[in-house]
């Protein structure tokens, strides 16, 4: 993660939030006289809370684990090709 002062974030701050949210890399800004802080766009925001609370969700990691472990073993779910064409929206 890229570090600025405060002061550089103030004085190019158009420039500096068009690359966080372009380039979805967050930026931490560091002052001084408080605590430092970090810049990230919305989007790479909800990301991470939505992979958050997959994490934090004991059942839905179970569920990946499971289906990690039948598709190691060939033994999941394979849909037809019709399923397949309409979650693809071909």
């Amino acid at each position: 993660m890229d570090s600025v002062s405060v002061n550089k974030f103030r004085d190019n701050l158009k420039t500096l939030v068009d690359q966080v949210v372009s380039g979805h890399e967050p930026l931490k800004v560091t002052r001084r006289g408080g605590e430092d802080f970090v810049v990230v766009g919305a989007d790479d925001w909800a990301r991470e809370q939505e992979t958050l609370y997959v994490l934090q969700n004991g059942s839905l990691m179970r569920q990946i684990a499971e289906s990690s472990q039948t598709h190691a073993r060939g033994t999941g779910y394979a849909p037809t090709a019709e399923e397949q064409d309409a979650i693809l929206g071909v």
